[in-house]
């Protein structure tokens, strides 16, 4: 963050000072929603939450070295004040949240933003800083961890922890910037339409990546083109002197050349996509190799993260990289090196006994289901390694939430999967399972089990050396307790 007074602070953000002995005072650290993380030279950020009220740690956060709070309400201690925003009326740039009753959270969340949109102009306008957006059905995550690591020769980057890409995140993140950045990665998510439209602009991006079109989400957006009208938000607020990087392979997202004035650069494995991966190849770890072809010049790509549908991912972060100044073989180079600095995903790990984890638990969605039990198989069928998959229930699909477990589970059996442990007592899991089920011949192959318990019951009585496991589903269901579970066995 750039270092700011409280004056300042006030008045970028529409606030008072409330128990502040000198308003020339300056925040020269970071800005903190988490009491127990504040450092000297922070701002704490005073968020009521469903569980707790950021304000009721606001003496704590000063007492650990905060400057000042920036809240909704006088807490004591010196601070920032904002006043509520009324449900009609939200904070520029926040979605309100489901427990925020008198507006609070709002008002927080909206001063967080002006002050992120503050900083990230400064910088811009002052230094060499690049936004990067990159958004997606999926992806989102392991694009944006590939883009700080190819980027980061050549030069100082900053990129979200894990998928910090909403109202709370995004502009987090982008505080995180100060004069020695020079790449600002963000994420955008959206719930609804207007969502990403609001993240750029609390920080502006001169290059927006879109991955995909998906179903993600498909229960809030109602259908994939209200998904792509949303997505295309990203490219709709590019400068013309920005660049919009394309996925060529995605007809939804091909289409949305039409919606931007900045250069557009299409990549995939698509004829006529800008930037090409050719002679694509899985080894038996699923990690793609391949030939890169871009600007009239080719060099050979090896990934060393897992998954084909990595291989979309890497053409994108390598069409950033050229875009800022990079060649190919240090693009190439950096590929090589890049995993998943993320945890949860795509997370591929041996144990002693030969039993190989692949982690992918943070989220699911019908495509990053179907990408991951495609690399499960890659994995298991060539060394006839036994399979597993671990699937729990993917959340936000709405009424189409049936027919798309439905279909994952029907796929497995079409993958050959030798072995489906579907957790949970909801419809949703109940149609994985019974897909699975209609789809083949399977007895007990597929295994519908009530809890994690139960299902780490299976897999601790039939699980053999060599085995690969594949363990997905939406977040909230907790599947990486099974994965943590397996790793700690038999080290």
């Amino acid at each position: 963050m750039i270092e700011i007074t409280l004056r300042e602070i006030a008045e970028i953000v529409g606030g008072t000072l409330h128990d502040v002995p000198d308003p020339a005072v300056q925040v020269t650290g970071a800005v903190e929603f988490d009491s127990r993380r504040i450092h000297s030279g922070d701002l704490f950020l005073a968020l009521p939450g469903a569980h707790a009220d950021g304000h009721d740690f606001a003496a704590a956060a000063v007492a650990a070295g905060a400057v000042a709070v920036l809240a909704a309400r006088p807490v004591g201690v010196p601070a920032v004040v904002v006043p509520p925003a009324t449900a009609h009326q939200p904070a520029a740039g926040a979605y309100l949240l489901t427990h925020d009753t008198d507006g609070s959270a709002a008002a927080v969340l909206g001063a967080l933003a002006k002050l992120a949109n503050a900083s990230v102009r400064r910088l811009s306008t002052s230094g060499e800083l690049t936004v990067v957006g990159v958004t997606g059905s999926s992806g989102k995550t392991s694009t944006k961890d590939l883009l700080a690591q190819v980027l980061s020769p050549l030069g100082s980057v900053v990129a979200p922890p894990e998928s910090f890409n909403n109202e709370l995140g995004f502009p987090w993140t982008a505080l995180r910037a100060d004069s020695g950045t020079r790449f600002l990665v963000l994420e955008l998510s959206a719930r609804g339409p207007g969502h990403i439209k609001a993240l750029t602009e609390i920080a502006p991006p001169a290059i927006g990546v879109v991955l995909n079109v998906g179903t993600a989400h498909l229960g809030e957006f109602g259908g994939r083109e209200a998904i792509a009208q949303a997505k295309g938000e990203l490219v709709e607020a590019l400068s013309p002197d920005g660049l919009a990087v394309l996925n060529a392979d995605d007809p939804n997202v091909a289409a949305m050349a039409s919606r931007t004035g900045a250069r557009v650069v299409t990549v995939g494995q698509a004829a006529n996509a800008d930037i090409r991966a050719v002679d694509v190849q899985l080894d038996e770890a699923a990690r793609a190799r391949f030939t890169l072809r871009a600007k009239g010049s080719e060099v050979p790509v090896q990934l060393a993260v897992h998954g084909e549908h990595q291989v979309g991912n890497a053409l994108s972060a390598a069409a950033v990289a050229l875009e800022c100044g990079a060649d190919l073989a240090t693009v190439a180079a950096a590929l090589a090196g890049a995993t998943a600095a993320s945890k949860h995903r795509m997370d591929v790990r041996t144990r002693a006994d030969g039993v190989t984890v692949i982690n992918d638990s943070y989220n699911a969605n019908p495509d990053s289901v179907r990408a991951a039990l495609k690399a499960l198989v890659t994995m298991a069928k060539p060394q006839s390694r036994r399979s597993w998959a671990v699937l729990g229930e993917m959340a936000e699909l709405g009424e189409d939430s049936v027919i798309e477990h439905d279909r994952i589970g029907r796929l497995a059996v079409r993958l050959d999967v030798d072995r489906l442990i579907v957790v949970g007592t909801g419809r949703p899991s109940h149609a994985l399972h019974q897909g699975a089920v209609m789809e083949g011949s399977w007895g007990e192959e597929s295994i519908l089990v009530p809890d994690i318990d139960a299902a780490l019951g299976v897999l601790e009585a039939e699980l053999a050396p060599d085995d690969v496991v594949l363990v997905k589903a939406s977040n909230s269901v907790g599947l990486w307790a099974v994965a943590r579970k397996l790793m700690e066995e038999r080290q």
